[in-house]
Parts: C-alpha cells; structure tokens; sequence
C-alpha cells in the first residue's frame, strides 16, 4: 500500500518592467528537479506560522530575494501529481500543490538579494515578442516543428483537431492574440517541442533557444504573462511598474513590453488621456535626451468612476 501525503507551496511570479524589458526574479534553487534551471521563489505553507496563504508568500520571497511585496494577487493552483521532480520511495507518494501568485514591482527600488536574479521573461518565451517585427523563431523553428506534431496524429480526425489548435494558438498577424500565452506554451509542451517534456533531451536547450525553468514555473511564468496582457484592458495595474511621475512614452514603452507589441502613439496618447487614466503634474522630465516631456501621474478617482479603467492596445500594432 502507498502513503501518500500532500504539500501546499506557494510560488511568486514577481514581475517589473526595466529599460524596455519585462523582466521576472528568479532563484537557484538546486534541489528542484534535475538540473539547475531558475525558480521562482517558493515555499511550503506552515500551517502553523503562516497566517494566511498571502503572508507565507510574503515571508518566503522576503527570504529568498530581500524584497518586501506591494501588489500582489492570486493566480492560479497548480496540483499536477509529480510536478515537484522530486524523487519518492515507491510506498510514498508526496503531492505538491503550488498556490502561485502574481506580484509587480519596481525593480531598480528592490535590488534582489545573492542568489535572487532579474531575467526577461522573454528570454523564456521568445514567441511573444513581437517588437521587433514577427519573430523569427516563429518560422524558422516553433511552427515547423507543430506542423510535424500536428501531422503524427493517429487519425485523419487527429490530425485536423492538432492543425486547428496550432492555427487558433499560434494565429499570425491581426490572428495574434497576445492573451493566448498559456495556451502556446502548453501546446509546445504536449507536442513534447519544451524541455520541461523531455528533460533528459538537454541538447534543446529549452526548445527554440529558449531558457528552461524548474519543474512547472515557466508554465506559471505563462500564465502570469498573459493574465497581466488581459489585465491591461480592465485594471491600471500598469502603473503599479511605474514611478510615481513618469512621462506619457515612459508609460506606453511599459504597455509594449508587457504587450510584446508596439502601439500607435498618437492613438495610445488620445486614449489614456480620454480615459482619465493620468493627469499632469506641471513639471518636466528635462532627461529625455531631446525635448523636455511633461510629467504625469496616476489619477486616481478613475477607479470610482469607471468601471474597467485599463489602458487597452489601441489601434494597430505599430508605432508611429
């Protein structure tokens, strides 16, 4: 007979956006899995210490990068059997179900401690950035290698469902949709094209040049991307990455990063001031480089008066 036992952790998807770049905090942490792949902070609930599931995540990621937590909220539960990595007897069995959370902060306010590290999350999905223009791995590596996997089906019937799903997830163009993060990366990793599938396969380095992370945190890295994407359109989570002054391209460079688009500026500009999302201060950012830019603010009344006060991705994915 086998005992089995079941753990609640608790992850932090700990986001800030910096020199153009969305970036998460991540830790060594050696005794996860088979390799040394970064983590995201994590640790057991003390049913005994911890309070709430809140405050454990707080003292963990206090603990493990120096960093004292503003903004925080509850993503999502993550309980698939064996996603620890961690070796069992064979008359044991330990669960590990993760309550993970998404965090935004400031990086350069909050230097990490030694062994805590800022990394792009793009570094780890190299698919969604699209600032550049479309992504050459797109073509070169990632849809090749699903229209392989859609075209091993066992049936005509499979086939098609696998085309449908790589279509719908990986759509080009104005098909793109930025939420679709945890559906792509999960799609990648039933067609066994991520390492964290096949983690005895070290030569792909992750899949498409893509970084690996330790046992299921880029799949919660996924996820907490895209949720930040959908949250853009209905919260003013945004200014949460923010100083509390900051010019109007400082603001849209923010929404790009976490996009992985690029935005109208005029019509970002027209649509943030018409939303009552910002107002001036009456002082002037005199480091841009060229022409001093006003500073602005986060206003914030819009909460009281709209119901879904979020910045949005207006007009055409390019800036002009």
């Amino acid at each position: 007979m086998t005992d089995a036992s079941i753990q609640i952790g608790l992850s932090g998807a700990i986001v800030a956006v910096t020199d153009g770049q969305p970036r998460m905090l991540t830790v060594s942490r050696s005794e996860w899995g088979r390799t040394k792949d970064p983590a995201l902070p994590f640790g057991t609930l003390d049913a005994l210490t911890h309070r709430t599931l809140e405050l454990g995540l707080r003292s963990f990621v206090r603990e493990q990068t120096g960093l004292e937590l503003g903004y925080v909220e509850q993503l999502y539960t993550f309980g698939d059997r064996d996603r620890a990595d961690r070796p069992h007897s064979k008359d044991a069995l330990e669960r590990v179900v993760s309550v993970a959370y998404l965090a935004l902060v400031r990086e350069h306010d909050n230097p990490p401690m030694k062994g805590a590290e800022w990394r792009s999350c793009y570094r780890f999905l190299p698919w969604e950035d699209w600032r550049s223009g479309r992504p050459e791995v797109l073509d070169a590596a990632v849809l090749p290698a699903l229209e392989g996997w859609a075209d091993s089906g066992d049936s005509h019937i499979e086939c098609q469902r696998r085309r449908t799903r790589v279509e719908i997830a990986f759509g080009t163009g104005p098909r793109w949709d930025t939420e679709r993060v945890l559906e792509r990366y999960e799609l990648l990793y039933e067609a066994a094209l991520v390492l964290e599938a096949e983690p005895q396969r070290r030569e792909r380095d992750g899949g498409f040049g893509s970084r690996a992370m330790a046992v299921d945190h880029r799949r919660i890295l996924a996820t907490a991307l895209g949720r930040l994407r959908g949250k853009l359109k209905y919260r003013p989570v945004v200014f949460e990455l923010l100083p509390p002054e900051f010019t109007l391209l400082q603001l849209m460079q923010v929404v790009e990063a976490l996009a992985g688009i690029n935005l109208h500026k005029a019509n970002f500009r027209r649509l943030v001031e018409r939303g009552g999302l910002v107002e001036g201060t009456g002082r002037m950012n005199t480091e841009t480089g060229g022409r001093p830019a006003e500073l602005f603010q986060f206003r914030q009344d819009v909460v009281r008066e709209r119901i879904a006060p979020g910045v949005g991705l207006p007009g055409t994915p390019l800036r002009s």
